[in-house]
């Protein structure tokens, strides 16, 4: 148990050690070695820090299994429902970059009755006024820079301070209606919303400046929602040479408690800390209806927004990448409003990589493969996906699965010369990275049923896998399995990866991925005498990871010499999906298997050695993390049986409350 590496971690998170306890600290975490306690948002966590897993998220704390609940610190005391954990930061993607942390809770009890009062103009488009608010919810809000929520920002290298994010649809909501009533009417045309996620910003006296800078806007093309102006509240008041540079606008100061500072993103800024106290302050902005017609698509700004977010995932293992990131996002903010600048052709990075004998250059945008190594184009497809979104082959994710170094280059013309260098001539590679796979294979066909009647009427030629009622819920099995497995492009076999062909469509220069199938529902059986039940005779045949993607065309160009793909998983008109779950698969097992008497009701058995099929399906495909039972997936347009499988559950822990309730019974009656 380490549940002092645990508590050392958030006892010296609050910068009293010395310099040489934290070292002697960060050493023992780097000899430290543990597997993953839990799966969450397809990232493992541990609750603990190791040498593997070194970075701290907080989530609410329900949404970690009970078995494992209690050993993840809560080291917030006025946020009792959030857990620390601890995950790699080699899986991370940019789909868990942030960790956007559930804060609602702070604010179901407050008041919330906001008003911005004595509104001044500091520039064009750019407004103040001082946040009214009763003394209860003016607490609440000074306390949550003090949550200890706060972890490193992965665009560290261009700002100082700390930082934490938070959603909170309660305070978005009140700020919303302070907002409607204090800006001017012109501004406010089309204006929606606060957005719900902030940032909440804590700079003390000494620390780096956050350097100048522009907010990327916020933009959703299905709602038609775009963001204009930055929203700025201070929890605490100061002054920094300047607080607050709106470039070509004004330099504040002198700031007070509780301003509130709106500006128009346009601006480029940045802020000081202040020279006597702590500065912090919470950051979001304000969302406005948006008219198709009123925005222009540019493929370049996709393309930047692409490689910043892939090189922010590479920077976990090349740092030097995190100012190239940073530069990328920058020049996006800019050209939403400019227009991409149009300037030398500068040196960029790229990244080398090989994957199972498979060398590719990537720049999160651009992915080159050489023929000479004899891949298919599919198989292109499928690496690059991978790649991108950091898939895990088994316990490892892909990037930590690749051998990979920077390379700084002008242009791209080297590229096909380099690849051809990095095999020999005629060299053939021993097997394909990523190989075609038949499903099927996964579900083979029920054997005929032979009309049973039970185990107990049919001792000593009783055969599960003919019996009708454990058939009929194999083959319910494999039908929800089937939902999550056969649409899938990617399959991941333990450490193998698999592909099904079929789901790679070529037209003219895109690649189309496919992943949706619509399945029928099959009904669970029930009726059984002697011998257990029918979902004991349920095992697990193999876990597979399926990997559902629904993004765009994967744009191609072929030479004689490479692939050139190319994606914009970002582009306005598409909102992007990933998701990778492991999919347990049925086999029927023979009552000689069973490590139990299935006809002994009195004792107690594991529901993961009783029912190993059923405890072996991934929460997450069939619950909510509320708890509620979940609609069919987006990349199953069918029923996948989830009403049916929960069912079954219900019945099963209905059992085990039932003999829980009947022990302490007896326990009771025995006291006596």
């Amino acid at each position: 148990m380490n549940t002092e590496l645990r508590d050392r971690f958030f006892a010296l998170s609050a910068g009293s050690a010395s310099e040489d306890e934290v070292a002697r600290y960060r050493a023992e975490v780097d000899a430290t070695d543990t597997d993953a306690a839990a799966v969450i948002d397809g990232l493992s966590v541990s609750w603990h820090p190791s040498a593997r897993f070194k970075a701290v998220r907080f989530l609410d704390v329900e949404r970690i299994n009970e078995t494992a609940r209690d050993l993840f610190a809560r080291p917030s005391e006025d946020a009792p429902h959030l857990a620390a954990v601890f995950v790699d930061p080699r899986e991370l993607s940019f789909r868990t970059f942030e960790n956007i942390v559930p804060l609602d809770r702070l604010f179901e009890s407050a008041s919330l009755d906001f008003t911005l009062a004595g509104r001044v103009e500091l520039a064009q488009d750019a407004y103040a006024a001082q946040l009214r608010l009763p003394d209860t919810d003016r607490a609440r809000l000074e306390g949550l820079h003090d949550l200890d929520l706060y972890v490193r920002p992965l665009n560290s290298s261009s700002r100082g301070g700390e930082r934490f994010i938070f959603h909170s649809a309660l305070l978005a909501d009140a700020l919303t209606k302070a907002v409607s009533k204090a800006l001017p009417q012109a501004v406010l045309d089309g204006f929606s919303h606060v957005n719900p996620v902030f940032r909440c910003n804590r700079f003390e006296p000494g620390d780096a400046n956050f350097h100048h800078h522009r907010d990327t806007p916020y933009y959703d093309a299905a709602r038609g929602h775009v963001s204009r102006y930055t929203l700025l509240l201070y929890l605490t008041g100061g002054s920094g040479q300047p607080a607050l540079d709106l470039t070509g606008g004004i330099a504040l100061t002198e700031i007070d408690a509780f301003t509130c500072v709106i500006f128009d993103q346009r601006y480029e800024h940045e802020g000081a800390p202040y020279r006597d106290g702590r500065k912090a302050f919470l950051r979001t902005e304000l969302i406005f209806h948006q008219a198709d017609s009123k925005i222009e698509h540019d493929p370049g700004i996709g393309a930047l927004f692409s490689k910043a977010c892939y090189l922010t995932g590479e920077s976990v293992f090349a740092p030097e990448l995190a100012r190239h990131a940073d530069t990328y996002y920058n020049q996006v903010a800019d050209a939403h409003w400019n227009g991409l600048s149009v300037g030398d052709s500068a040196s960029e990075p790229f990244v080398h990589k090989q994957f199972r004998g498979v060398d590719f250059v990537a720049n999160g945008y651009d992915f080159w493969f050489a023929k000479s190594e004899g891949i298919s184009l599919t198989e292109c497809a499928a690496i690059t996906l991978l790649d991108y979104f950091n898939c895990k082959l088994g316990e490892t994710a892909f990037r930590d699965a690749c051998e990979s170094s920077v390379i700084e280059a002008t242009g791209t013309g080297w590229i096909s010369a380099f690849l051809g260098k990095q095999r020999g001539e005629g060299s053939v590679r021993v097997a394909e990275a990523v190989a075609a796979f038949d499903k099927s294979l996964l579900f083979p066909e029920s054997e005929e049923t032979d009309n049973a009647c039970c185990p107990f009427h049919e001792w000593g030629k009783f055969d599960a896998t003919r019996f009708d009622e454990i058939v009929d819920l194999n083959e319910a099995a494999q039908t929800f399995t089937k939902a999550h497995i056969m649409p899938a492009p990617i399959l991941m076999l333990g450490q193998d990866v698999v592909l099904d062909p079929e789901k790679f469509v070529v037209r003219g220069n895109q690649i189309h991925v496919l992943s949706k199938e619509s399945l029928a529902p099959v009904n669970f059986a029930a009726c059984w005498n002697f011998g257990g039940t029918p979902p004991n005779y349920i095992d697990v045949a193999a876990t597979v990871g399926a990997a559902h993607f629904l993004v765009p065309p994967i744009v191609f160009f072929e030479t004689e010499d490479f692939y050139h793909l190319q994606f914009d998983f970002f582009r306005n008109t598409w909102m992007v999906k990933h998701q990778q779950s492991p999919v347990p698969v049925p086999r029927i097992r023979d009552i000689d298997e069973m490590d139990f008497d299935p006809d002994d009701w009195d004792a107690r058995v594991e529901a993961a050695v009783a029912y190993p099929w059923i405890a072996a399906v991934d929460p997450s495909l069939i619950k909510e993390p509320s708890g509620k039972r979940k609609v069919a997936p987006w990349w199953a347009d069918g029923s996948p049986l989830v009403n049916d499988l929960l069912d079954c559950l219900d019945e099963i822990a209905e059992k085990y409350e039932d003999w829980e309730e009947n022990q302490k019974e007896a326990e009771s009656a025995d006291g006596y």
